[in-house]
Protein backbone atom coordinates (compact mmCIF):
# COMPACT_ATOMS: atom_id res chain seq x y z
CA UNK A 1 0.00 0.00 0.00
CA UNK A 2 1.11 3.25 -1.04
CA UNK A 3 2.50 6.04 1.63
CA UNK A 4 3.52 9.59 2.06
CA UNK A 5 6.78 8.03 1.55
CA UNK A 6 6.51 6.29 -1.75
CA UNK A 7 4.30 8.62 -3.70
CA UNK A 8 4.78 9.22 -7.24
CA UNK A 9 6.54 12.21 -8.03
CA UNK A 10 3.78 13.91 -10.14
CA UNK A 11 1.70 13.14 -6.74
CA UNK A 12 -0.68 16.07 -5.79
CA UNK A 13 -0.54 16.52 -1.63
CA UNK A 14 -4.41 16.27 -1.94
CA UNK A 15 -6.44 14.11 -0.12
CA UNK A 16 -10.04 13.38 -2.28
CA UNK A 17 -11.09 15.58 -5.11
CA UNK A 18 -9.67 13.20 -7.49
CA UNK A 19 -12.31 14.87 -10.32
CA UNK A 20 -10.59 18.39 -9.35
CA UNK A 21 -7.54 16.86 -9.42
CA UNK A 22 -7.66 15.36 -12.95
CA UNK A 23 -9.66 18.30 -14.24
CA UNK A 24 -6.03 20.92 -13.41
CA UNK A 25 -3.73 17.75 -14.59
CA UNK A 26 -5.55 17.89 -18.14
CA UNK A 27 -5.55 21.76 -18.21
CA UNK A 28 -1.90 21.85 -17.24
CA UNK A 29 -1.34 19.03 -19.88
CA UNK A 30 -2.57 20.40 -22.69
CA UNK A 31 -1.73 24.26 -22.23
CA UNK A 32 -5.26 25.59 -21.33
CA UNK A 33 -4.78 27.27 -18.18
CA UNK A 34 -7.76 29.64 -17.50
CA UNK A 35 -6.61 32.53 -16.12
CA UNK A 36 -9.00 32.53 -12.88
CA UNK A 37 -10.25 29.58 -10.56
CA UNK A 38 -12.62 29.63 -7.27
CA UNK A 39 -12.67 26.99 -5.49
CA UNK A 40 -15.55 26.55 -3.14
CA UNK A 41 -16.87 23.81 -0.77
CA UNK A 42 -17.72 23.62 3.29
CA UNK A 43 -14.81 25.08 5.58
CA UNK A 44 -11.89 22.87 6.18
CA UNK A 45 -12.63 20.81 2.99
CA UNK A 46 -9.27 20.67 1.40
CA UNK A 47 -9.47 23.97 -0.48
CA UNK A 48 -6.61 25.75 0.67
CA UNK A 49 -4.71 22.56 0.16
CA UNK A 50 -5.72 22.48 -3.68
CA UNK A 51 -5.11 26.11 -4.35
CA UNK A 52 -1.64 25.86 -2.98
CA UNK A 53 -1.11 22.51 -5.14
CA UNK A 54 -1.82 24.03 -7.87
CA UNK A 55 0.14 26.53 -7.64
CA UNK A 56 2.74 24.43 -7.27
CA UNK A 57 2.12 22.66 -10.44
CA UNK A 58 2.16 25.63 -12.24
CA UNK A 59 5.74 26.47 -11.12
CA UNK A 60 7.23 23.74 -10.64
CA UNK A 61 10.55 22.90 -12.55
CA UNK A 62 10.63 18.90 -12.05
CA UNK A 63 9.83 16.04 -14.45
CA UNK A 64 6.02 15.80 -13.36
CA UNK A 65 4.69 18.55 -11.62
CA UNK A 66 3.81 18.95 -8.84
CA UNK A 67 6.94 17.16 -7.73
CA UNK A 68 7.03 18.53 -4.16
CA UNK A 69 10.77 18.37 -3.87
CA UNK A 70 11.96 21.44 -6.18
CA UNK A 71 12.64 25.05 -5.02
CA UNK A 72 9.48 25.95 -6.19
CA UNK A 73 7.37 23.67 -4.54
CA UNK A 74 9.06 23.66 -1.40
CA UNK A 75 8.75 27.39 -0.87
CA UNK A 76 5.21 27.03 -2.22
CA UNK A 77 4.03 24.59 0.74
CA UNK A 78 5.72 26.92 3.27
CA UNK A 79 3.58 29.88 1.98
CA UNK A 80 6.98 32.41 1.27
CA UNK A 81 7.26 32.12 -2.27
CA UNK A 82 7.77 35.27 -3.77
CA UNK A 83 5.33 34.75 -7.03
CA UNK A 84 2.50 32.85 -4.19
CA UNK A 85 1.13 35.33 -2.24
CA UNK A 86 -1.16 34.47 0.10
CA UNK A 87 -3.86 37.14 0.61
CA UNK A 88 -6.80 36.93 3.55
CA UNK A 89 -8.41 39.07 6.22
CA UNK A 90 -6.46 39.51 9.09
CA UNK A 91 -8.51 37.07 10.86
CA UNK A 92 -10.82 34.17 10.24
CA UNK A 93 -14.52 35.93 9.55
CA UNK A 94 -13.01 39.55 9.29
CA UNK A 95 -13.00 41.46 6.09
CA UNK A 96 -10.81 41.32 3.35
CA UNK A 97 -10.27 45.18 2.37
CA UNK A 98 -9.84 47.00 -0.70
CA UNK A 99 -6.16 48.31 0.24
CA UNK A 100 -5.23 44.54 0.06
CA UNK A 101 -6.14 44.40 -3.48
CA UNK A 102 -4.86 47.31 -4.87
CA UNK A 103 -1.62 45.96 -3.07
CA UNK A 104 -1.68 42.83 -4.92
CA UNK A 105 -2.39 44.40 -8.42
CA UNK A 106 0.32 46.48 -8.10
CA UNK A 107 2.74 43.88 -7.76
CA UNK A 108 0.84 41.51 -10.32
CA UNK A 109 1.99 44.15 -12.72
CA UNK A 110 5.12 43.34 -12.54
CA UNK A 111 6.94 40.34 -14.01
CA UNK A 112 7.63 36.94 -12.16
CA UNK A 113 10.40 37.20 -9.73
CA UNK A 114 11.69 33.29 -10.26
CA UNK A 115 8.55 31.27 -11.19
CA UNK A 116 6.67 30.74 -14.76
CA UNK A 117 3.67 32.33 -13.27
CA UNK A 118 2.61 35.15 -10.65
CA UNK A 119 -0.01 33.04 -8.74
CA UNK A 120 -2.17 34.69 -6.21
CA UNK A 121 -4.04 32.74 -4.22
CA UNK A 122 -7.30 34.94 -2.32
CA UNK A 123 -7.93 32.94 0.51
CA UNK A 124 -11.84 33.20 2.27
CA UNK A 125 -12.70 35.18 -0.69
CA UNK A 126 -16.24 35.84 1.08
CA UNK A 127 -14.79 37.83 3.40
CA UNK A 128 -13.67 40.17 1.13
CA UNK A 129 -15.95 43.61 1.31
CA UNK A 130 -18.25 44.37 -1.80
CA UNK A 131 -15.72 47.27 -2.80
CA UNK A 132 -12.53 45.46 -2.73
CA UNK A 133 -14.44 42.47 -4.67
CA UNK A 134 -15.34 45.33 -7.40
CA UNK A 135 -11.80 46.04 -6.71
CA UNK A 136 -10.40 42.99 -8.15
CA UNK A 137 -12.87 42.90 -11.20
CA UNK A 138 -10.29 45.07 -13.26
CA UNK A 139 -7.44 42.19 -13.08
CA UNK A 140 -10.10 39.85 -13.81
CA UNK A 141 -10.67 41.50 -17.10
CA UNK A 142 -7.99 42.13 -17.78
CA UNK A 143 -5.67 39.57 -16.37
CA UNK A 144 -1.70 39.60 -17.46
CA UNK A 145 -0.53 36.61 -19.50
CA UNK A 146 1.54 35.63 -16.30
CA UNK A 147 -1.01 35.37 -13.69
CA UNK A 148 -3.17 32.76 -12.61
CA UNK A 149 -5.51 33.65 -9.97
CA UNK A 150 -6.77 31.50 -7.46
CA UNK A 151 -9.84 32.10 -5.21
CA UNK A 152 -11.20 30.02 -2.18
CA UNK A 153 -14.65 30.24 -0.44
CA UNK A 154 -17.58 28.90 1.05
CA UNK A 155 -20.02 29.51 -1.42
CA UNK A 156 -19.79 30.84 -4.99
CA UNK A 157 -23.18 32.58 -4.82
CA UNK A 158 -21.54 34.65 -1.46
CA UNK A 159 -19.30 36.59 -4.34
CA UNK A 160 -20.56 39.26 -6.70
CA UNK A 161 -21.87 37.41 -9.79
CA UNK A 162 -19.16 39.22 -11.92
CA UNK A 163 -16.37 37.52 -9.67
CA UNK A 164 -17.61 34.21 -10.20
CA UNK A 165 -18.64 34.52 -14.51
CA UNK A 166 -14.50 34.95 -14.72
CA UNK A 167 -13.61 32.43 -12.99
CA UNK A 168 -13.63 28.72 -13.56
CA UNK A 169 -15.89 26.97 -10.85
CA UNK A 170 -14.39 23.78 -8.80
CA UNK A 171 -16.84 23.08 -5.95
CA UNK A 172 -15.58 20.37 -3.56
CA UNK A 173 -17.95 18.69 -1.43
CA UNK A 174 -17.57 16.65 2.07
CA UNK A 175 -15.25 13.64 1.62
CA UNK A 176 -16.62 10.11 2.27
CA UNK A 177 -16.01 8.36 5.31
CA UNK A 178 -13.50 5.75 3.74
CA UNK A 179 -11.78 8.81 1.89
CA UNK A 180 -10.99 10.43 5.08
CA UNK A 181 -10.07 7.41 6.74
CA UNK A 182 -7.56 6.52 4.42
CA UNK A 183 -6.02 10.01 3.89
CA UNK A 184 -5.57 10.07 7.92
CA UNK A 185 -3.51 6.85 8.04
CA UNK A 186 -1.80 7.11 4.93
CA UNK A 187 -1.00 11.01 4.02
CA UNK A 188 -0.79 12.15 7.81
CA UNK A 189 0.45 8.74 9.59
CA UNK A 190 -3.15 9.02 12.34
CA UNK A 191 -3.59 5.43 13.78
CA UNK A 192 -6.40 3.36 12.65
CA UNK A 193 -8.53 3.83 15.71
CA UNK A 194 -7.89 7.49 15.82
CA UNK A 195 -8.53 7.51 12.03
CA UNK A 196 -11.58 5.66 12.25
CA UNK A 197 -13.24 8.11 15.00
CA UNK A 198 -12.11 11.57 13.07
CA UNK A 199 -13.14 10.38 10.03
CA UNK A 200 -16.71 10.11 11.38
CA UNK A 201 -16.50 12.74 13.51
CA UNK A 202 -14.95 15.32 10.75
CA UNK A 203 -18.02 14.58 8.66
CA UNK A 204 -15.99 14.63 5.44
CA UNK A 205 -13.77 17.37 6.45
CA UNK A 206 -10.29 16.35 6.13
CA UNK A 207 -8.46 19.54 7.21
CA UNK A 208 -10.71 19.47 10.40
CA UNK A 209 -9.88 15.74 11.34
CA UNK A 210 -5.95 16.44 10.35
CA UNK A 211 -6.10 19.29 13.26
CA UNK A 212 -7.94 17.56 15.65
CA UNK A 213 -5.37 14.37 15.49
CA UNK A 214 -2.37 17.17 16.21
CA UNK A 215 -4.51 18.50 19.21
CA UNK A 216 -7.47 17.13 21.30
CA UNK A 217 -8.52 20.78 22.47
CA UNK A 218 -10.31 20.72 19.16
CA UNK A 219 -11.99 17.30 20.15
CA UNK A 220 -12.83 19.53 23.79
CA UNK A 221 -14.12 21.90 21.64
CA UNK A 222 -16.62 20.00 19.74
CA UNK A 223 -17.89 18.18 22.39
CA UNK A 224 -18.20 21.94 24.08
CA UNK A 225 -20.03 23.40 20.70
CA UNK A 226 -22.95 20.50 21.21
CA UNK A 227 -23.18 20.89 24.46
CA UNK A 228 -24.39 24.29 24.05
CA UNK A 229 -26.31 23.11 21.39
CA UNK A 230 -28.55 20.92 23.70
CA UNK A 231 -28.92 23.26 26.40
CA UNK A 232 -29.93 25.66 23.50
CA UNK A 233 -32.89 23.28 22.60
CA UNK A 234 -33.60 23.33 26.45
CA UNK A 235 -33.48 26.93 27.00
CA UNK A 236 -36.36 29.87 26.92
CA UNK A 237 -35.82 32.63 24.90
CA UNK A 238 -34.46 35.15 27.31
CA UNK A 239 -31.17 32.73 27.55
CA UNK A 240 -31.27 32.07 23.91
CA UNK A 241 -30.84 35.79 22.83
CA UNK A 242 -28.75 36.10 26.19
CA UNK A 243 -25.68 33.75 24.39
CA UNK A 244 -26.60 35.03 20.70
CA UNK A 245 -25.45 38.38 22.49
CA UNK A 246 -21.75 36.33 23.41
CA UNK A 247 -21.27 34.33 20.31
CA UNK A 248 -21.85 37.09 17.66
CA UNK A 249 -18.69 38.61 19.22
CA UNK A 250 -16.87 35.55 18.08
CA UNK A 251 -17.34 35.34 14.38
CA UNK A 252 -14.70 32.86 13.16
CA UNK A 253 -15.57 30.47 16.23
CA UNK A 254 -19.73 31.02 15.69
CA UNK A 255 -18.80 29.31 12.30
CA UNK A 256 -16.82 26.66 13.21
CA UNK A 257 -19.24 26.30 15.78
CA UNK A 258 -22.22 26.36 13.44
CA UNK A 259 -20.34 24.08 10.97
CA UNK A 260 -20.68 21.22 13.84
CA UNK A 261 -24.63 22.25 14.62
CA UNK A 262 -25.21 21.21 10.90
CA UNK A 263 -23.91 18.00 11.07
CA UNK A 264 -26.15 17.81 14.47
CA UNK A 265 -29.08 18.65 12.83
CA UNK A 266 -28.17 16.40 9.86
CA UNK A 267 -27.81 13.07 11.77
CA UNK A 268 -31.27 14.09 13.80
CA UNK A 269 -33.18 14.54 10.27
CA UNK A 270 -31.62 11.19 9.56
CA UNK A 271 -32.93 9.79 12.86
CA UNK A 272 -36.19 10.74 12.71
CA UNK A 273 -37.18 10.30 8.97
CA UNK A 274 -35.69 6.35 9.57
CA UNK A 275 -33.01 6.60 7.31
CA UNK A 276 -30.02 4.10 7.79
CA UNK A 277 -26.92 6.73 6.66
CA UNK A 278 -24.52 6.38 8.84
CA UNK A 279 -24.71 9.35 11.71
CA UNK A 280 -21.65 11.59 11.89
CA UNK A 281 -21.78 12.39 15.58
CA UNK A 282 -22.23 8.70 16.51
CA UNK A 283 -21.10 9.61 20.05
CA UNK A 284 -24.12 11.74 20.93
CA UNK A 285 -26.70 8.97 19.60
CA UNK A 286 -28.88 9.09 22.93
CA UNK A 287 -29.13 12.65 22.73
CA UNK A 288 -29.82 12.91 18.82
CA UNK A 289 -32.20 9.85 19.68
CA UNK A 290 -33.98 12.07 22.24
CA UNK A 291 -34.28 15.09 19.53
CA UNK A 292 -35.63 13.05 16.97
CA UNK A 293 -38.01 11.17 18.79
CA UNK A 294 -39.33 14.78 20.29
CA UNK A 295 -39.81 16.65 16.99
CA UNK A 296 -40.16 14.90 14.46
CA UNK A 297 -38.68 14.91 10.96
CA UNK A 298 -40.71 18.08 9.62
CA UNK A 299 -39.47 19.80 12.63
CA UNK A 300 -35.99 18.61 12.46
CA UNK A 301 -35.81 19.54 9.16
CA UNK A 302 -36.24 22.84 9.95
CA UNK A 303 -33.31 22.84 12.29
CA UNK A 304 -31.37 21.57 9.81
CA UNK A 305 -32.47 24.18 7.45
CA UNK A 306 -32.15 27.25 10.60
CA UNK A 307 -28.39 26.02 11.04
CA UNK A 308 -27.87 25.82 6.67
CA UNK A 309 -29.29 29.40 6.47
CA UNK A 310 -27.67 31.34 9.35
CA UNK A 311 -24.03 30.05 7.38
CA UNK A 312 -25.32 31.24 4.17
CA UNK A 313 -25.89 34.56 5.54
CA UNK A 314 -22.83 34.84 7.22
CA UNK A 315 -20.67 33.82 4.44
CA UNK A 316 -22.80 36.34 2.59
CA UNK A 317 -21.38 39.21 5.41
CA UNK A 318 -25.36 39.80 7.27
CA UNK A 319 -24.77 41.18 10.21
CA UNK A 320 -23.65 39.04 12.63
CA UNK A 321 -26.16 39.27 16.02
CA UNK A 322 -28.90 39.62 13.98
CA UNK A 323 -28.46 36.14 12.05
CA UNK A 324 -27.67 34.25 15.49
CA UNK A 325 -30.87 35.92 17.09
CA UNK A 326 -33.09 34.89 13.81
CA UNK A 327 -31.49 31.58 14.45
CA UNK A 328 -32.28 31.14 17.87
CA UNK A 329 -35.95 32.04 17.10
CA UNK A 330 -35.89 29.45 14.66
CA UNK A 331 -34.37 26.44 16.50
CA UNK A 332 -36.90 24.07 17.79
CA UNK A 333 -37.54 23.53 21.53
CA UNK A 334 -37.05 20.03 23.48
CA UNK A 335 -38.65 18.81 26.60
CA UNK A 336 -35.48 19.52 29.27
CA UNK A 337 -36.32 15.99 30.89
CA UNK A 338 -35.64 13.97 27.31
CA UNK A 339 -32.63 15.43 26.83
CA UNK A 340 -31.47 15.06 30.35
CA UNK A 341 -32.38 11.28 30.63
CA UNK A 342 -30.38 11.03 27.49
CA UNK A 343 -27.29 12.30 28.62
CA UNK A 344 -27.61 10.27 31.92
Amino acid sequence: MMNAHTQPRDHWPVVGHGWAVAQLRRSLAHGRVRHAYLITGPASVGKTTLARAFAQALNCVGDRPPCGACRPCRLIGQDVHPDVPIVQAEREGGALKIDQVRELQQSLALRPVEGRFRVPILLRFHEATPAAQDALLKTLEEPPPHVVMILTADRADALLPTITSRCQLLLLRALSFDETHRGLQETFGVPPEAADRLARLSGGRIGWAVRAAQDPALLEARAAALDQLEAILRADRVARFRYAAEVAKQPAALRDMLTLWQTYWRDVVLLASGSGVALVNIDRLPALQAVAAHIGPERAADGLEAVSGALERLAQNANTRLTVEVLMLDLPEVATGRLEAASL
